[in-house]
Formats: structure tokens, sequence, C-alpha cells
């Protein structure tokens, strides 16, 4: 799906698992660029923090060898993290960055209040945001993309079954979320055809956030791995922005990938 990947780390036990995860995405001679950017310029801080992410550097290594797939880790310092990520994606071609959610509200760079807000808004490339659970699930039981339109994003569903070819061919099943068939149907409930499920008006209607929304619709399909997407114009949409991903990543109790592209 991708030539070149880039996995901004913070930690070093986020390493092998995003690893692991982006190999499932990367060509058979893709790359993937692992960067940790170290935030700050100050010495002595950054010279500690550099003998440090040898602690991020070596497992890259044993991860990709362990994969078989090319990992190249870089370190860099830098006050503003999330212009970092930005300019490295940029220098490097890649074609999408896969992170964590993650950020410091107090910082004082351009992206206010969090790193994951600066990347989403202006990343030239596909941007993939997994939760804890993304990164620690090794089976994945069924992919569940929700959507607002009459079909899912189709980045999403090709990340859906890119990732479902990888782990055997698990079910894929699309959720239409149809906010029009209140009226008509103000008692149905979410029924599956053609392998989608649609959550009925009615739910909509209530005032519900719009994570639990669909996170309920999710837990009657039995929950599995969720893919949300929104294409790059719907980022200050419904999808995709800071708050809903806090929201859906605090509640949600199955793996979760948020895609923007």
């Amino acid at each position: 799906m991708y030539k070149r990947l880039l996995l901004p780390v913070q930690v070093p036990s986020e390493v092998e698992p995003l690893i692991r995860f982006a190999a499932n995405l990367v060509d058979a001679d893709g790359e993937i660029r692992l960067l940790h950017v170290i935030p700050t310029t100050t010495m002595p801080e950054v010279a500690r923090a550099w003998r440090a992410s040898v602690n991020i550097v070596v497992p890259a290594h044993e991860a990709g060898a362990a994969l078989d797939v090319r990992v190249e880790p870089e370190v860099k310092a830098a006050t503003d993290v999330p212009g970092e990520i930005l300019e490295s994606a940029e220098t490097a071609g890649v074609e999408a960055i896969a992170m964590t959610l993650r950020g410091d509200r107090r910082s004082r760079n351009p992206f206010v209040g969090h790193t994951i807000s600066g990347v989403l808004h202006h990343a030239p490339c596909d941007v993939l945001i997994l939760n804890r659970l993304a990164l620690a699930g090794e089976r994945v039981p069924r992919i569940l993309v929700p959507s607002f339109h009459r079909s899912p994003p189709p980045r999403a569903m090709q990340l859906a079954q890119q990732l479902s070819a990888r782990h055997g061919g698990v079910p894929v099943r699309s959720l239409e979320i149809d906010g029009r068939t209140a009226a008509s149907e103000p008692g149905s409930v979410p029924v599956v055809r053609r392998g989608r499920s649609r959550l009925s008006g009615a739910l909509l209607g209530r005032q519900r956030r719009l994570a639990e929304t669909i996170l309920s619709a999710a837990q009657r399909e039995r929950f599995g791995l969720l893919i949300v997407g929104g294409e790059e114009e719907d980022v200050e949409g419904p999808f995709l922005t800071r708050r809903f991903l806090e929201e859906l990543f605090r509640s949600a109790p199955c793996p979760v990938v948020a895609l923007r592209v």
C-alpha cells in the first residue's frame, strides 16, 4: 500500500508495536522511517536524551530485522515537534505518517494544543493515528469501517482490505450511519445487508457524542478493528478532529485506526 512510511515515536515502548503494524502496510520493497524528536534544543538536556535514544534506535533495527522489513531510524532535536515531523515527511517523500495520539498542551509551537493537530492539518500525505489497543492487538477478529455517506471513504476501505489480507482474510464490514431514516423508521435498529450495517437516525437524534454513536454501532457488530476515515477536505468535519479522536480513543474498548488522506 505504501512505498515509504514515517513513524514518529515518543517512547521506546512504541517502537516494536508501531513497526509491526506498519509492516502490514509497506510494499515488499518498501521502507519504514522511524523518527524520534527530542523536544528541546537546550544542553545538557539534549545530550542526555540523545544518549537515551539508543533505547529507540536499537529496538528499531532489531524489529526491522525480525520482520524482514527495512527500517531507518533517525533522532532529531527540535522545540517544534509537529513541525519537525512534517519537515521530515516532506524531505523523505513518505506516502504516509503513522503515529499514536500524543501532544503537550503547554506547547508554544505554531500548532498550539496538540502534536497530532498540526500533523493532521498540514501533512502532505496520508496520516494514520492508532490507539494503544491497535498497537497491542496481534489478532483481528473483524474490521469495521463507519461512514456518514452511502459508502465509506475509499482509502479507508483500501486500508481495511490490506489489513484483512495480512490477517488471513478477516471480514471487513462497513457501518453506514444514516440520519435520513429517522422519520420513516423511528424505532429501527442497525441491520446488516451485503456486508453493511446501517445505524438508524433515531440513534443519531439522541444527545450522544459522535464517538459514542460510532462505538454503539460497532458494539452491535461485536467490535473488532475500527477504521475511521476522512478525506482531506473533511478534516474539519465530524471525523478526525482532535477532540473527536481523543473521545473515541478514550472510550473505545477495541483497536482503532483513524485515517486522513
